[in-house]
Order: C-alpha cells, then structure tokens, then sequence
C-alpha cells in the first residue's frame, strides 16, 4: 500500500512563494479551507465561511505539483491549518452579539412576547375587507377601531392612498403592502397582511415590486371616510400613554356622536389616570353637541368637576349663544354652564400662577448661583467687579464650545452627546475661575484700597472681554442642545415642570449647600473670612493673605461661570449676555445684605420670582423696572439689607 507523506517545508516554502504570485491578488483571501473534506465543512462554517463565498473567491480549486505522488490539493492541507489567518477580535465580538440577539430573539417569539399586540382574528377581518366584493367592507374596516396590531394599522393607513396590492398565484389571492425601503432601483419587498412575512417566491428569495407596475385595491369615497374614522379610533389604543392622551383631546373635539359608544368602552378598560381624564373630557364634550337637554347638561357639569380648562371656550360659547338665542338651551344648563367655567378659571388661574412661580424659581436658582460669586468678591472683599457678568458669559459659551466638542463627528459613534453637560458645568467652572484669577493677579490685586479705580479697571476688561468674544464667536447668539435626560416635562395639575427648570433649581441648592460647607466647616473657609473680616490681623496670625485673595476672586468668577453654563439651557448665548444679569446681581447682594449668603438665597429667588410675576401684565422692561424701584425704596427704610452682616469693621 503506498502512502502519501506530507511535503516537506521546503515543498511548501516553494509552494507559498512560486504559486502565490501566479493568481493571488492582494487583500483577496485565499485559504486553503475549501481542500479539506468533512472538518473543514464544520470550521467553515464555525468561522462564517461559507462554500459559496469561498468558491466565488477561488473559482478554480488551486494545482500543485504532486509530492511524493500524493495529489496537491490534499498534500497541501497541513499547510492550510498552519496558514489559516486568525479573525480579527472585532469580528469574533459581532458575530458573537448577533448569536445573543439571535437567541433572546427566538425567546421572546417562544415566550410569545413579540411587542406587536398581532392578532390573527383582526388580520383576517382586515383580509375580508379586501376581498369582500358584497358591500360588507365599510362594516368589516368599522371592526377594527380597537385593534392595536400595527401591521392592521399600516394596511388601512396604504389602502385609501393605493398602498395595498394583491399578488395572484396558482389561484390563490395574497394582499400585501410595500417596504417603504426600496433597493437602487425603488423596487420594494412585499409584506404579506396575513402573517406579516415577506413574499417570496419558489427558491426562498424575497419578491421585488416596482409601485407602479402594480394594480391597488379599489377604495370608495365612504370606504375611506371609514377607514380615516377607523384609524382615528385605533389610536385610542395606541401603546403610548401619551399618543392615546392626544388622541382622545384630538377626537373628542369633533363632537361626534359615533364616538361615543367607543371612549366610554375604551374609558372602562383605560388605567393612566391622564388618558381616563383625556377620555372623560371626550365623553363631556362630545356630550355638548347632543339634542337632548340633560345629556348637554350632564357634559357640562363633568367638564366643570374635570376643570378642563381646553373645554372653556365651548362653555363661553354656550353662554354666548344662550344670551343671543335663549330658547336654545334651557335655563339648568346656562346656569350649570356659567358654574363650570367659573370652576375653569379659578382653576386655570391658580395653575398660571404655580407655573409662574416655578419659572421664577428657576430663574432665581441661576441669579443665586451668579450672585453668590458677586457677594463673596464684592460682599467680602469688597470689590465692584463690573466684570462679573462677563464670567457669566465666559461659561455660557464654555458650555457651547463643550458641545460642538461632543458634535464632532469621531465621537458621533460613541454616542456620548448626553453627557456633555456635566463636562460643560466643570469647564464653564474652570473657565471663569481662571480668567478670575488672571484678572485678580494682573489688576485687581493692585486696587483693593481703591475702589473707584478697581470699579473703572473691571468695567474696561469687561468691555474687552466682550469684543473679544464677539470677534471669536461672531455677533450672532448661538445656543446649546439640551441632553436627553433634561428634556420634556412633568405634567401635573395641567401644569407643565420643565426638567431642565427642575434641573436649574436643585443645582442652585447643592452649590448653596457647597458654599456654605466650604465657607464654614472648612480651615480654608475659615481663613477667607478672617481676611475679609480683617486683613491686618489675619495676616499677623500667619494667614496668606494673598493666596486667600486669589482663591477668593477666583472661586466667586468660577461660581458666576456655573451660573452661564446653566443659563445656556433656558435662552441664548451672546456678547451682551453679562449685560442682562450684572444688574441684577448687584441688587440681590444689596437687597440680602452685603457679604451674607442667607440674605443672596432670600433676595435671589425674590427678585427672580417677582420678575415673572410681573412680566405678563407690565411687559419684560418695566416689569424689571418696577422691581428695582421696589428695591430702591425698600434700602431707604432698611439700608443694611434683609440680613445685616455684624463684623468687626461695621461695629468699629
């Protein structure tokens, strides 16, 4: 019996350098896994190989010398699973995650937990709609109004459009919709309204349709009047709490009698206790348009009782028409009417002003973080820093210039855009705080003795300061995309927190809290009160009062750019920004009492809660007007503030 030895590595040194160059062509692969029978089947396929691919690459099996009468393709295997490249990591890693997608996949199919609420029974109706040639279509689609199946919703959303097509084989009758993705040539894939798969012909593939080579199902006028009243109806039982809210304000503003039989069923099944207000409203008002008198009279009262304050202008309208046509509506539901609106408007007036309040508050939070850096540099060191708002405006567009940083299209596929703003507050932060310590370190250290002249000197840096960021970012106001977890709102009461407000005025807290620890429950703290409280004899018990004037001005500038960080959230980032708060500011710390943090956090969120206040019946500028008027006249009875600072430069 002959044997065929396997082939010496010098065989296979003359085969690697003689044959490659002969038909290998750069970065094709050329394994030899195709040569070896059976185990090679197994690791082909294990690595994600398959023989179609490798025949494609390597259309003719590769001949070699025999060795030792051995034939080549087989002598050659040693070589193939010395030389079989490694897969790359990445690789191993995807095909690794799409086995587990794979997997859960066909768990949650098996657990019949699939997320499309698919109901064979409405599926089929649907299909007898399509079919039927009796006249029964209008009465089959009017079935459907509490369907939650999508592919259901799709189908009647195609067919009055011409969306829904039927494909004719071996006497059997498929309707089906168009993918609305199409290859290059805006041919479609067919999804069966049946099971939802895609038709596919003979062989497996996929059928491909072009839209216009096809033939629609016809519709009528008061088919699609249907279907339209169909699909407004399904959205009631949308899985979106929020889609179902819409809907049924959306519907029950029609006043149509023939929706009513479906909110109440739909109110009886319902548990968000937003959407069963939503549907009771529907109910109420739909119950306006009736004929009968105490059905209009019992919507009434139920809009009363809901304080639904969408229905105040029907209400108004009933009045209004009750006094130019009297006989219309009875007397008990005038007066049930003029009941209800009055409950309406207490209601709505109460709401405006908790939300105003609430904008306020939030307003203040981003005034009492600005003006806690003015009362420790101006209320403690006593110096005017006309400059401050421009601190404002250097972390606003610290905050901005982060989140271009984050738009760059390399951190795109990180998907880490949400998580600027928390790098945006440090650096609008650190921002400030180091264009504070350059501003107390080249001028202000020379002026503390003189503060007309450090007044003069901020206010000159503070117009430099605005050129040059005008001359870097443009003229124009620029702003920032507020992260995910910071949009939308709470919705309470008809009352709507937005979340970056809510946002605004827990951050105006934990710093209130920080600089309060730090300013009293810290050896630094401690030692920037005795230098504010007393210079001369700080420095005399071994404190450096330099240092402490530097890390003072500097953490007062840092806290004023957290304040235009946050800011960036609620308005516009422009050159002028620090003109419209340095003024306010400057009135909170004298208004709570110079230097006392106390009397910054009453006056701030005071002066911001009174502003909003004003605004909608004085307008912006003379509802700020009327506040610093208020606060002028208040000083003239109390100069030293709400809160009086006891030190011991006051007491001497």
């Amino acid at each position: 019996m002959t044997t065929n030895p396997l082939p010496r590595s010098r065989d296979i040194r003359e085969s690697k350098s003689g044959a490659r160059s002969a038909d290998h062509r750069p970065g094709e692969f050329r394994g030899r896994l195709v040569l070896v029978p059976n185990r090679s089947s197994a690791l082909r396929r294990r690595a994600g190989f398959n023989d179609a691919s490798i025949a494609s690459q390597n259309p003719e099996p590769r001949t070699h010398k025999s060795v030792g009468g051995a034939p080549a393709k087989f002598a050659a295997c040693s070589e193939s699973h010395r030389a079989r490249p490694a897969l790359p990591s990445s690789i191993v890693l995807k095909r690794a995650a799409k086995s587990i997608c794979a997997f859960v996949i066909s768990l949650l199919h098996f657990l019949g937990v699939n997320g499309t609420h698919a109901t064979p029974a409405e599926r089929a109706t649907l299909l007898k709609a399509i079919f039927d040639d009796g006249g029964n279509q209008i009465e089959l689609v009017q079935t459907l109004v509490s369907s939650s199946d999508p592919l259901v919703a799709q189908a009647l959303a195609a067919w009055p459009k011409g969306g829904v097509f039927i494909h004719e084989t071996n006497d059997t009758k498929i309707a089906f919709v168009l993918d609305p993705q199409g290859d290059e040539q805006n041919r479609q894939k067919a999804i069966r309204i049946a099971d939802g798969e895609l038709l596919q012909d003979s062989s497996g593939r996929p059928l491909l349709f072009l839209e216009k080579d096809l033939t629609p199902v016809d519709t009528s006028r008061s088919l699609r009047s249907a279907i339209k009243r169909t699909l407004d109806l399904m959205a009631l039982s949308n899985a979106d709490p929020k889609f179902r809210r819409d809907a049924a304000n959306r519907l029950g503003f029609e006043q149509n009698q023939d929706y009513l039989p479906v909110f109440q069923a739909r109110l009886e099944k319902e548990a968000v206790p937003v959407v069963r207000k939503a549907l009771q409203e529907a109910v109420a008002i739909t119950q306006l348009a009736s004929e009968d008198p105490p059905t209009r009279r019992k919507g009434v009262e139920t809009l009363g009782e809901l304080r639904s304050i969408s229905a105040s202008t029907l209400l108004k309208k009933i009045l209004a028409e009750a006094k130019t046509g009297p006989k219309k509506y009875d007397e008990e539901t005038v007066k049930a009417a003029g009941a209800s609106l009055a409950k309406i408007e207490t209601y709505g007036f109460w709401g405006e002003t908790v939300g105003r309040v609430f904008r306020g508050l939030s307003l203040g939070a981003v005034l009492l973080v600005a003006a806690l850096g003015l009362a420790i540099t101006f209320g403690l060191m006593g110096v005017i820093n006309m400059a401050h708002g421009e601190m404002i405006m250097v972390g606003a567009y610290a905050a901005f210039v982060t989140q271009r940083f984050f738009l760059d299209d390399k951190l795109q596929p990180l998907a880490l855009f949400d998580w600027y703003f928390p790098l945006a507050l440090v650096t609008g932060f650190l921002s400030a705080g180091a264009i504070g310590l350059i501003l107390e370190r080249g001028i202000i250290r020379f002026l503390y003795a003189r503060p007309l002249e450090s007044l003069l000197a901020t206010w000159g840096v503070s117009l430099i300061l605005q050129q040059a960021f005008r001359r870097i970012f443009g003229a124009a106001n620029v702003s920032v995309i507020s992260p995910a977890y910071l949009k939308g709102t709470y919705e309470a009461y008809d009352i709507l927190f937005a979340y970056n407000r809510l946002f605004l005025i827990a951050f105006g807290v934990l710093i209130v809290v920080t600089t309060y620890l730090l300013m009293n429950r810290t050896s630094i703290g401690l030692q920037i009160r005795a230098v504010m409280q007393n210079r001369n004899m700080a420095a005399c018990v071994g404190v450096r009062t330099d240092r402490m004037n530097m890390i003072t001005f500097a953490f007062g500038s840092g806290l004023a750019g957290l304040a235009g960080a946050c800011l960036s959230l609620i308005g516009n980032i422009g050159p002028q920004l620090g003109q419209s708060y340095i003024v306010d500011c400057f009135m909170i710390v004298v208004l709570g009492g110079v230097g006392n943090l106390a009397g910054t956090v009453c006056a701030s969120w005071g002066v911001g809660t009174t502003d909003q206040m004003l605004q909608p019946f004085m307008g912006a500028v003379l509802g700020k007007i009327t506040v610093l008027v208020a606060i002028i006249l208040f000083l003239q009875w109390r100069p030293a503030g709400l809160f009086v600072t006891r030190t011991r430069s006051l007491e001497g």
